[in-house]
C-alpha cells in the first residue's frame, strides 16, 4: 500500500476502515494508488518526472503501471525512450481515471474546507499583459485580506496544461477550448485605438479609418489582432488590415512603443486605461472603432473552486474586474 505517498482520500479511507474488511480495504486503496500513479505519469509525460512528484523511483512507477495493465488485462501505454503513447484503452482509462481522482479530491477539499479559512499556496497563470498591468497590482490587496495565502503567479502568452503544471486558476481571454476544465466569467476585455500626445502633435490626428494608411501604426501580431474592427454607416462590422512600421507579438512591447510616440496602437483596454487617464495616451476614432469585447474567464480543474483559497480568489477577481471597469469608464 502507498499510504503517505499522496494526499490520500481521508474521508474515503475512514469510511472503508469502518465498513469494509481489511483485504477489501487494501484492494481499493491499491487500485486508487495505481490509478494516481498512471494518471500522473501521463500528465507529466515520463516515468522519471512522475516519480519525482510522487516520491517514488522510476522503476517503482513502471512496476505499478505494469501491475495495473496486468490486472486490467490490456495494454494502456506504449513506452518509448522519449515519450509515453496511450493506447485507445489507455486514453479511456486516463480521462475517466483523472475525472474520478478530481472528484475524490474535490470531496476531500469540500470536507476539509468546512473550517472556511483560506490558507496555503495559490498557483495562478495568466497572460503577461494581464498579469503585469492588472493582476499583479491587485494581488497586494488580496494578500492583505488573506495573509495566510501565499501566491505564485506564472505569466505566459501560450495556454498551459493546468493539470500538468499544478495550477489552481488561470485567467484567459477569449474562447475556451479545454472542456475538462470548469470556468467562471469574470469580466470582458475590449480594444482601444490610441497614440501619445507627442505622436499626434508631430503627425496629426486621424479623423477616419482611411487616414490610418497615412500614419505610423504599431501592430500586435497575435492571430486575428493585425486586423482592426470598425463600424460602418449601416451598423455592420468591417475588419481592416493595418500595416505597421512596428510589429510585435508582445502587447507590453506595443504599449511601450506607443507611450514613446512611435505610432498608433490598438491595445486591450485594461492596458491603456491608466495611461489615458494620466494623459500619456489619447484614445482615437472612438465613434468608428469597434472594441470587439471578449469574455475573460477564470478556469480551474473541477473541484478546485471548493478549496477556500481558490474560492475567495475567484470572488476577489470578479469584484476587482468590476471595480476596474467602473474606474475605466470615468
Amino acid at each position: 500500500m502507498f499510504v503517505g505517498l499522496y494526499t490520500l482520500d481521508v474521508v474515503w479511507w475512514t469510511w472503508c476502515s469502518r465498513h469494509l474488511s481489511g483485504e477489501l480495504q487494501a484492494r481499493i486503496m491499491d487500485q486508487l494508488a495505481e490509478m494516481r500513479v498512471f494518471v500522473r505519469a501521463i500528465e507529466r509525460g515520463t516515468f522519471a518526472v512522475a516519480a519525482r512528484d510522487l516520491g517514488l523511483t522510476p522503476s517503482a512507477v513502471s512496476k505499478l503501471i505494469r501491475r495495473l495493465e496486468t490486472r486490467l488485462g490490456v495494454r494502456l501505454v506504449n513506452r518509448t525512450t522519449r515519450k509515453l503513447a496511450l493506447t485507445a484503452e489507455g486514453k479511456t482509462y486516463f480521462h475517466s481515471g483523472r475525472q474520478l481522482i478530481e472528484e475524490i479530491d474535490g470531496l476531500e477539499h469540500e470536507v476539509s474546507a468546512s473550517a472556511g479559512h483560506p490558507r496555503g499556496l495559490l498557483r495562478i497563470n495568466t497572460t503577461v499583459s494581464f498579469g503585469v498591468q492588472h493582476l499583479a497590482p491587485a494581488l497586494m490587496e488580496f494578500q492583505r485580506r488573506y495573509p495566510d495565502v501565499r501566491v505564485s503567479i506564472s505569466l505566459t502568452d501560450r495556454p498551459v496544461d493546468l493539470h500538468a503544471q499544478q495550477t489552481d486558476v488561470a485567467v484567459r481571454v477569449g474562447p475556451l477550448s479545454d472542456s475538462s476544465l470548469m470556468s467562471r466569467k469574470v469580466g470582458e476585455v475590449g480594444r482601444v485605438i490610441c497614440a501619445s500626445p507627442q505622436y499626434l502633435k508631430q503627425f496629426g490626428t486621424p479623423k477616419s479609418r482611411d487616414d490610418l494608411a497615412q500614419h505610423r501604426c504599431i501592430v500586435f501580431t497575435a492571430p486575428g489582432r493585425s486586423r482592426w474592427a470598425f463600424r460602418t454607416a449601416n451598423g455592420e462590422i468591417e475588419h481592416v488590415d493595418v500595416s505597421g512600421v512596428f510589429t510585435s507579438d508582445s502587447q507590453e512591447c506595443v504599449l511601450q512603443l506607443a507611450l514613446q510616440g512611435a505610432g498608433i496602437a490598438r491595445l486591450a483596454d485594461f492596458m491603456v486605461a491608466r495611461p489615458i487617464r494620466d494623459g500619456k495616451l489619447v484614445s482615437l476614432l472612438t465613434d468608428q472603432h469597434h472594441p470587439e469585447r471578449t469574455p475573460a474567464y477564470a478556469v480551474f480543474p473541477p473541484g478546485t473552486q471548493k478549496i477556500p483559497r481558490v474560492r475567495v480568489f475567484l470572488d476577489f477577481l470578479g469584484r476587482e474586474l468590476i471595480k476596474w471597469r467602473l474606474r475605466s469608464t470615468r
